[in-house]
This record gives structure tokens, C-alpha cells and sequence, in this order.
């Protein structure tokens, strides 16, 4: 969900494009993001748990929320504004078969992110996975380019609300059988970026919250893991970079491209299920090849 700088070897991958403002809309991306391989078949997984996505509208979210629908997990989706996305990603997890909350909030706010949680046990009764997926970033060329309140929006959306949520949702996960919180960081965690520099310090943040809260919940047997993309074809993409980078977006990794959601999402799923019983504290990297040591 980030980008690099330009290099000799990127090449276009796709047209020109950019989007007005974040979170983007998945609808006017060309082309579409891939958020489903229709391959893949469902084994019931996640039969009979309850998930809340963050940012599950698009992107990454997406294409996460109908994975764990395909394994037979009911979702709540907690999104900021994007409504048409939102309604859209409701109706692919219904004709999976499952139930699909859509919940407006800005999770930047803690009493936000409590309605959340309460609006989720209100209709599905109780609460399995937790995903803190939303996100935003800023590119600024300079430290001193990064207004104060553009450093608080982005600390924020991204590191701020995964303490409010998993700090109301703690009661419930508690309860559960096989609870999990799964929290997405970046390749920027380990890497940088010079542009993004207030975002690349809350990715940083979130892998030393995975760590330090898994070690906290491990005597509560709450498995807290999270994954690590690298460049993805996402509304956050085009919303976020100049039309020349979005075009080449993805070209300068080892494979050769950007990442599709869904390639992204089955690192979800598989977290999330109890084929990761015995992982915790850990990160997975979907990037396309880059060694990442950390």
C-alpha cells in the first residue's frame, strides 16, 4: 500500500490516473483491482465467527471481507465515506451467504470506534477477528512540509485507532474460542520511505504493537499477528500519488508488478483460521519479492 521512488527499470503497468481525495473509490480505478480469485474455494474456515474489517469497503479490506465470507465468517465493515464501495462489497458478501454490517465512522476517535464495536455485538451477538486494516497517507517532500495536523490525522486513522478498537473489543474477543486480531502494516515498517515519513512511522508503530500486544494476550489466548504488503493495486494508490508514479506503481518490485487484493487477503484468512493456531507476535509479507530482514 506504498510506493517507492521512481527508478530506471519501472515501466507503465497501467493508464495515467489520480482521484481527488482518500480514501479513493475502487469504482473509478481502470484497471479494477482484482479482489477475489474465483479459483479458490471455500472449506469453511472461518465457519460461525464474526469478523469487523476497518477500511473493508475497498483495497485490501475488500477483498479480505469476501475471503472470510467465502470460509463462512459473517462481517461488520467499518468504513469512512465511501458508500458506493461499501454498499458494493455488502452485496458480494451476501451472495456468499453470509451477513454484512456496513458501519460510517471515523475511527481516528476513540468514542468512535466504542459505537463500532457496540453497533457489531448489537447485530451479530459476538465478536471473533478483529482487522485494523484503514489507513491514510500524505507523500510530503520535507519533515517540514508535514503540518501538525496532518501528523495527528495520520497517527490517527492509523496507529491510534487500533488501541480504541482492540481496547473495546477486548471483552468479547476474550470470550471467544478462537479470537484474533490481525493488523495491517507495511513494507515501509522496514524499509522507509522518504516521502511518506509520517506514514511509514505509524507502519513502524503498528509492528511493535503486534508484537508487544500479542505478548500481552498470549495468557488470554488471543492470537495477535499482522501483514506487511508491499505495492498493491488499491483506491489508496491513485488517491495518494501523481498520475505518472500510478501508472509505473508496483513495476520496480522483484516480480515485476504491483500485488492484487486478493493476493494480499488469503495472508488474512489464513491468520485468521486455525491453521495459524500456534502463530502469534508474527508479520507476513506480501510484496512481491522483497527481502525484508525484521
Amino acid at each position: 500500500m506504498s510506493n517507492k521512488s521512481k527508478g530506471e527499470h519501472e515501466h507503465p503497468q497501467r493508464p495515467e490516473q489520480e482521484q481527488a481525495k482518500q480514501p479513493g473509490r475502487e469504482g473509478e480505478m481502470n484497471p479494477s483491482p482484482v479482489f477475489e480469485n474465483p479459483e479458490l474455494r471455500g472449506s469453511g474456515r472461518l465457519a460461525g465467527r464474526v469478523a469487523i474489517i476497518t477500511g473493508g469497503d475497498s483495497g485490501i479490506g475488500r477483498a479480505t471481507a469476501v475471503a472470510f465470507a467465502r470460509e463462512g465468517a459473517d462481517i461488520a465493515i467499518i468504513y469512512l465515506e465511501e458508500d458506493e464501495d461499501a454498499r458494493a462489497t455488502a452485496a458480494l458478501i451476501h451472495e456468499k451467504g453470509q451477513r454484512c454490517l456496513l458501519h460510517k465512522a471515523d475511527i481516528g476517535q476513540r468514542e468512535a470506534c466504542r459505537e463500532a464495536i457496540a453497533v457489531t455485538l448489537q447485530t451479530f451477538g459476538k465478536l471473533d477477528i478483529l482487522v485494523n486494516n484503514a489507513a491514510e497517507q500524505h507523500p510530503q517532500e520535507s519533515i517540514a512540509d508535514i503540518t501538525e495536523d496532518q501528523l495527528e490525522r495520520t497517527f490517527r486513522t492509523n496507529i491510534f485507532a487500533m488501541f480504541h478498537l482492540t481496547a473495546a473489543a477486548l471483552p468479547e474477543l476474550m470470550k471467544s474460542r478462537a479470537a484474533a486480531i490481525i493488523n495491517t502494516t507495511s513494507v515501509t515498517a522496514y524499509r522507509g520511505s522518504p516521502k511518506l515519513l509520517d506514514y511509514s512511522a505509524t507502519k513502524g508503530a503498528i509492528v511493535s504493537f503486534t508484537r508487544s500486544l500479542a505478548g500481552q494476550l498470549a495468557k488470554e489466548k488471543i492470537r495477535v499477528n499482522a501483514v506487511a504488503p508491499g505495492p498493491i493495486w488499491t483506491p489508496l494508490i491513485p488517491a495518494t500519488f501523481p498520475a505518472d508514479e500510478v501508472a509505473t506503481f508496483g513495476s520496480d518490485s522483484p516480480l515485476g508488478r504491483a500485488g492484487e487484493p486478493w493476493e494480499c487477503a488469503e495472508c488474512f484468512v489464513f491468520l485468521a483460521s486455525d491453521a495459524a493456531s500456534y502463530i502469534t507476535g508474527q508479520v507476513l509479507h506480501p510484496n512481491g519479492g522483497e527481502i525484508i530482514n525484521g
